[in-house]
Order: C-alpha cells, then sequence, then structure tokens
C-alpha cells in the first residue's frame, strides 16, 4: 500500500480553514527543541507506538495524521509502521520541515544544536582518520576502524537505516528534558 502524502502548503491551507490537523514529528527531541513546525507534536520515531499515538488521539482516530520529520524519510518510516499496526489513515509531509520552513511557514525556534547528520559525519570522519593514522604509524590492524566505518556506511546507504545515527542518537548531548519537547 502506498503512503499518502501533502505538500506542507496544503497542509497549512486546511489549518487555516479550521479542519482538523494532528501533525507529529517524529525527529528526536533535540531536532524538534532547535526548530519544528509551528502545529507539531513530538513523539520520536524510536519511541513511536502506532496503538498508543492513535488511543491518545481523543475521538479524532478518524482523521488523518500526518507526520513529519526532517526531509520525509523518517516520517515515510513511521507512516510504515502505523500502516503495519492496521490504521491507514496516515499522511507523509512531503519534504519534512526543510520544506515546511522554505515554504515560510511558521516555526517554532528554540536552542541551537548540531543536527545529527552532522554528528555522524564528524564521528565517522573522525574514525577513519585515527584509524588510518595508526594503522599507517602505530599497526596495520588499526586499519579495521576505516573499514569498519566504510562499511557501516555502506550499510546506511543502502538499507536507509544508520546505526551510528541512532547510537548518536541517545548520546546525553542529543537528550533534552521535557520542558519544550514532550508530546503535548
Amino acid at each position: 500500500m502506498s503512503i499518502a502524502t501533502i505538500s506542507p502548503k496544503e497542509l497549512e491551507e486546511r489549518r487555516k480553514q479550521g479542519r482538523p490537523v494532528d501533525l507529529v514529528d517524529v525527529r528526536t527531541p533535540v531536532e524538534f527543541r532547535e526548530f519544528h513546525a509551528e502545529p507539531a507534536r513530538l513523539v520520536p520515531l524510536d519511541q513511536l507506538e502506532p496503538k498508543s499515538v492513535m488511543d491518545a488521539r481523543n475521538g479524532s482516530r478518524d482523521e488523518p495524521l500526518y507526520l513529519i520529520c526532517r526531509t520525509g524519510n523518517r516520517a515515510h518510516k513511521a507512516a510504515e509502521k502505523f500502516l503495519s499496526a492496521g490504521f491507514e489513515n496516515v499522511v507523509n509531509v512531503e519534504g519534512g520541515t526543510q520544506a515546511w520552513e522554505a515554504a515560510g511557514l511558521p516555526v517554532v525556534r528554540g536552542k541551537k544544536a548540531i543536527s545529527l547528520e552532522r554528528q555522524v559525519r564528524i564521528a565517522a570522519g573522525t574514525m577513519v582518520a585515527i584509524g588510518t593514522v595508526l594503522g599507517a604509524f602505530v599497526n596495520p590492524w588499526f586499519l579495521v576502524i576505516p573499514g569498519f566505518v566504510g562499511a557501516g556506511l555502506v550499510f546506511a546507504g543502502i538499507t536507509d537505516t544508520c546505526g551510528m545515527g541512532m547510537m548518536l542518537a541517545k548520546m546525553p548531548w542529543n537528550r533534552v528534558g521535557c520542558d519544550t519537547s514532550c508530546a503535548r
């Protein structure tokens, strides 16, 4: 079954018309805190339980549930989770929060953070550089490190699942309290 999509402008128009819009942002709490679409509430993808989300909708279960992330990939995965759980009325917001912001739609800005994508690039690059230097000057077995990172990046590209990103998302600097980021 294909996943329905909607453009950010179409969704905002629906909201302006007074039609119900339940927008769930599936990014990490840090990403949500940095900026998010104004009507969104946070339910991180790694904590997403479709039945719980649907049960918490207080009678609006028959209305579409709109899903958003940074670019649309994680929202697509979230939509697949809902479909697998038997909930079909889910819609992926095309282009995610990047497209939402580019369309000039209202966003809530908070504390700046280094994006998870940049953190992965920094960590992978550091591991490759250190492994290569240690392999060249200390012991060739250290070359296993850049090889492992390279294999991980290939796996991430093929499966669209990044193990390093998932690990980094759980690090203390990527955790926030419930003051601004918890689902409302």
